[in-house]
């Protein structure tokens, strides 16, 4: 297979929309506390246009350039470089943002120009949802279908939970969603924390957590939901909350964040990815590739970094066409292949179904992080992701 990744990044890098004839913006947060996501979203992206394209960059016989812009986390600066791709730089569709509260910013710009935002991996569930429209679609999963996960595989009759998030879309949506998916499993959410994104003294938090949860009655779990640095899972851990008889549970994350949960052999929760658990022939590729390519087993975000990359190929091929409209036909209902197995964008708000793993932690003392080992794959039947728009 040709490297269409190296020839992918310098037409990217280079004027790349002056000599190709499908131009694509990938607007993400280069810079900032997300940086690790964005970069594994921006790699991911690449390689799976290689892939999709089987290394050529090229599909219908057209040449394929991405070009990069920075939002900086700031949704007003990624507002404005989404007009300029698709108003100065002539993009066909566009990619990205890292954060929730940027897509968000972002969508009503893709409905002023009619063009398609695939947006990937911002998860608040308002952007296929209360601010979705048509020319909104996405790879990434949502915060409802992270809470559904999540809630089956840590709730159970007579469960006490509290909860810890960041102050903004992506903890209040996803909390929302955990407290409303929670509720079916028989659990209770008895206490919610939100502290600001960028907090790294958790006591507060977690004497007011403690408080609320001693003298409840039965198993007690503390939920966090956390993107980006703080570390809350090893700094309150390390306040003891089993002595309130509480037990720490959370979502999947990147292998740098994983090293705080080998701390926690045995606990439970349910991820979006984690390299060695699916089993298929597009993940094998990546896993093996992203070894050559950076010397790393892939992480988080990087199954649907890819999974972007080749619903692109894969619907510019269906549609045979980049023109808005033929795209949107192609791409309602389009099911795909990708690292995680078939994803497919549901009609109705162009979310992208997808499977979750239910995970217990594992220590391995010869690997830095705490694995996420299988107890099993949750497709979607077992994800009664709502529509919400």
């Amino acid at each position: 297979m040709k490297t269409g990744l190296a020839a992918g990044l310098v037409a990217g890098l280079s004027a790349g929309a002056a000599i190709a004839d499908i131009t694509i913006a990938h607007v993400y947060g280069k810079t900032g506390p997300l940086e690790a996501y964005a970069k594994q979203s921006h790699d991911e992206l690449m390689l799976g246009l290689e892939y999709a394209t089987g290394g050529t960059m090229e599909v219908n016989g057209e040449k394929i350039a991405v070009i990069e812009k920075d939002t900086q986390l700031k949704p007003e600066l990624g507002r404005a470089l989404l007009e300029e791709a698709y108003g100065d730089d002539g993009a066909v569709l566009a990619v990205g943002p890292v954060s929730s509260g940027v897509a968000l910013a972002m969508l009503p710009v893709a409905q002023d120009y009619e063009r398609i935002l695939i947006v990937e991996p911002a998860v608040a569930d308002s952007i296929t949802g209360a601010n979705w429209n048509r020319y909104i679609f996405r790879t990434g999963r949502n915060s409802s279908q992270d809470a559904i996960a999540n809630a089956v595989a840590i709730g159970g009759d007579g469960v006490k939970v509290a909860t810890l998030a960041q102050d903004y879309a992506f903890g209040r949506d996803g909390i929302a969603a955990f407290r409303e998916a929670l509720e079916a499993t028989g659990a209770e959410i008895v206490h919610e924390e939100y502290v600001p994104t960028g907090t790294t003294d958790f006591t507060a938090a977690a004497e007011r957590i403690f408080t609320a949860m001693d003298g409840q009655e039965g198993a007690k779990k503390l939920f966090l939901l956390w993107a980006g640095g703080g570390n809350p899972m090893g700094k309150i851990n390390a306040m003891e909350p089993g002595r309130f008889g509480i037990d720490i549970a959370t979502g999947g994350n990147i292998l740098a964040a994983l090293t705080a949960y080998k701390e926690l052999p045995g606990m439970e929760g349910a991820t979006y990815y984690y390299y060695g658990i699916p089993r298929n022939p597009v993940n094998d590729w990546l896993v093996e590739t992203h070894r050559q390519r950076f010397g790393t087993p892939p992480d988080f975000f990087t199954a649907g970094g890819m999974a972007a990359g080749i619903a692109v190929v894969e619907a510019v091929r269906a549609a045979g066409s980049t023109e808005t409209e033929d795209l949107i036909a192609a791409m309602e209902g389009m099911s795909w292949e990708t690292p995680k197995g078939t994803m497919t964008f549901r009609a109705e708000d162009h979310q992208a179904l997808q499977s979750m793993y239910h995970f217990r932690i594992k220590a391995d003392p010869e690997v830095d992080w705490g694995i996420p080992e299988l107890v099993r794959e949750l497709g979607t039947d077992a994800l009664p992701v709502p529509v919400r728009n």
